[in-house]
């Protein structure tokens, strides 16, 4: 598999869409998610414990501008940019700091402390890869392993 992204070193591992936290991130995301073109969610797991999780959230907060770039009206998808490049140039998409991975950090570090996220495994439905930022942050914060559902990069891959 060919990635937009992966860091030297790194790799992305896969589990089925019935493991039990890939069903909690397929939830979070259904639930709390409100970029509606690329909905994710993200669960952060240590020792068998979820200690960490969220959803990727939209520049936009007001529901028709949800909507409205939902069905396709996206400056990035009008000029063709490709995924995991330039969020600022659309309010409708998600920056980096509203993706569910570094969201779920966040709130893995608020619930337990960043010494305890160290060793701790991130589970991300919805996508079929990590961003720049997402693994950056994912380093920093010492998450171990990176899980994706199986055959996500037919499921969920976006085509222009």
């Amino acid at each position: 598999m060919e990635y937009p992204y992966l860091p030297k070193g790194r790799e992305i591992k896969y589990v089925g869409e019935d493991n039990e936290f890939m069903q909690r991130a397929k939830y979070i995301r259904d639930i709390f998610s409100t970029d509606k073109r690329v909905p994710t969610g993200a669960v952060i797991v240590k020792n068998g414990k979820i200690i960490g999780e969220a959803a990727n959230c939209a520049g936009f907060k007001n529901p028709r501008l949800i909507e409205f770039h939902a069905k396709g009206f996206c400056i990035r998808k009008l000029f063709k940019i490709k995924s995991g490049q330039k969020y600022w140039l659309c309010p409708g998409c998600a920056s980096s700091k509203d993706h569910a991975e570094a969201r779920a950090i966040k709130d893995a570090i608020k619930n337990v402390g960043r010494e305890e996220v160290e060793g701790a495994d991130l589970y991300l439905y919805g996508h079929w890869w990590c961003c720049k930022d997402c693994w950056d942050a994912m380093i920093t914060a010492g998450i171990k392993n990176v899980f994706l559902q199986d055959k996500s990069w037919i499921d969920f891959k976006i085509t222009k």
